[in-house]
C-alpha cells in the first residue's frame, strides 16, 4: 500500500497493462564479497552480467540504447509491449544538466580512472548511481489514443513497484509513501520512500508512437554510501559555485529495500516485479518465447543497439 501524494487505487484506472508482455532481463550476479577499498567499494558488491559480455554490460549506454531500440520497435507495431530488468556492475548515470556543471567532465574521467563507468543519459532526472543491488525497471507501452495525464504512467509504474515490495518485502511495503524525498539525489513527485528514507525514483521518456517509464529500486548494499557518491560527484563538478542548481544530496536520505526490511536479494523483488504483473492479469513471455512466436529478437550486442548508444553518446556528451 501506498500513501502520500496519491492512492495506490488510481494506478489501475489511468494507463492501463496490456494483457501480453515481453519479458527482457539483464541482471547481475553479486557476489558475496565485497570489494575491499576503491571506488566500487562505494557503491556495493562486485558482479557479472548474466546475458552480455564484459565489454556490453560495462556501457552504461547500452541498457538506455536498448530500450530506445525496444520501444521504437513496439511504436512500429513489430515487438509487443515490454517489461525491462536490469542492472549494471558499477556505474553512474547523469542527467544532461548535471552534465553541463562546471567540472563534470573532469570529475566523470576521475571516475572513469578509479573503475566507475559514467554517461549522460536521455530520460529525464539527475544522477543516479548504478550497481548489481540496483534493480531498474522499465515498463515499454506504446501510446494510446486520445489525451492522457502522463502522470497516469508515473502512478502505474510506482503502483507496480509497490505490489512488488508487498511481495518481496512485505516488513516493508505497508510503510511505503509517494513524495518527493528533500536531499535524495534524482529527486521528483513520485519517489517512493519508507520512514523519509527514498529507495526508488521514476522518470520517462516519450516517443511519437510508444513510451517507457523507468524507475530504479535500491535493493541490497547501503543506500547511504550510493547518496554520499552522488553528493561527491555534485561538490566536486560544482567546483564550489554555491549559485550553480543541482541537487544537494544527503546521503541519509537514500535506503536499501534490504535496509529498510526484508531479504537483501535484488533477485528476489525482480521475482516480485513479474509475480505482481501477474497479479495484474499481465501474461509475460520470455524472450525465448518471443523469438519462437514471433521471430522477435533483440539483445544488447545488436548493431542496431550498439549503433544507437553510439549517437547517445555523441548527442549528450
Amino acid at each position: 500500500m501506498i500513501s502520500g501524494r496519491f492512492n495506490p487505487a488510481g494506478t489501475r484506472a489511468g494507463a492501463q497493462l496490456p494483457p501480453l508482455m515481453a519479458v527482457f532481463e539483464h541482471l547481475q550476479v553479486e557476489e558475496d564479497q565485497l570489494l575491499q577499498g576503491g571506488q566500487e567499494q562505494l557503491i556495493g558488491r562486485q558482479s557479472m552480467d548474466t546475458q552480455s559480455n564484459k565489454g556490453e554490460a560495462g556501457d552504461v549506454l547500452i541498457p538506455f540504447a536498448f530500450e530506445e531500440m525496444l520501444c521504437r520497435d513496439i511504436g512500429s507495431g513489430h515487438a509487443p509491449p515490454a517489461l525491462h530488468l536490469w542492472s549494471h556492475p558499477a556505474g553512474l548515470a547523469l542527467g544532461l544538466r548535471d552534465s553541463r556543471l562546471p567540472g563534470a567532465a573532469r570529475v566523470m574521467a576521475s571516475l572513469t580512472q578509479e573503475g566507475l563507468r559514467t554517461a549522460v543519459r536521455h530520460s529525464g532526472g539527475a544522477a543516479v548511481p548504478l550497481d548489481a543491488g540496483v534493480v531498474n525497471v522499465a515498463l515499454l507501452l506504446p501510446k494510446s489514443r486520445g489525451k492522457l495525464d502522463f502522470h497516469d504512467d508515473f502512478r502505474l509504474l510506482a503502483g507496480l513497484i509497490a505490489d512488488a515490495v508487498a511481495l518481496s518485502h512485505p516488513q516493508a511495503a505497508a510503510k511505503i509513501e509517494a513524495y518527493e524525498i528533500k536531499g535524495s539525489y534524482c529527486p521528483g513527485d513520485f519517489d517512493l520512500s519508507i520512514g523519509g528514507r527514498k529507495f526508488c525514483g521514476i522518470a520517462q521518456r516519450r516517443q511519437s508512437q510508444a513510451f517507457f517509464v523507468h524507475a530504479f529500486v535500491v535493493v541490497s548494499g547501503l543506500g547511504a554510501q550510493r547518496g554520499e557518491l552522488v553528493r561527491r560527484f555534485y561538490a566536486d563538478a560544482a567546483e564550489g559555485d554555491d549559485s550553480l542548481e543541482y541537487p544537494r544530496v544527503i546521503p541519509e536520505t537514500i535506503a536499501a529495500l534490504g535496509e529498510l526490511g526484508g531479504p537483501d536479494s535484488p533477485a528476489a523483488f525482480a521475482a516480485g516485479v513479474k509475480t505482481a504483473l501477474a497479479g495484474r492479469g499481465v501474461t509475460l513471455l520470455p524472450q525465448e518465447g518471443l523469438l519462437q512466436d514471433t521471430g522477435y529478437a533483440l539483445n544488447y550486442s545488436d548493431p542496431r543497439v550498439l549503433q544507437a548508444a553510439q549517437v547517445l553518446r555523441e548527442r549528450y556528451a
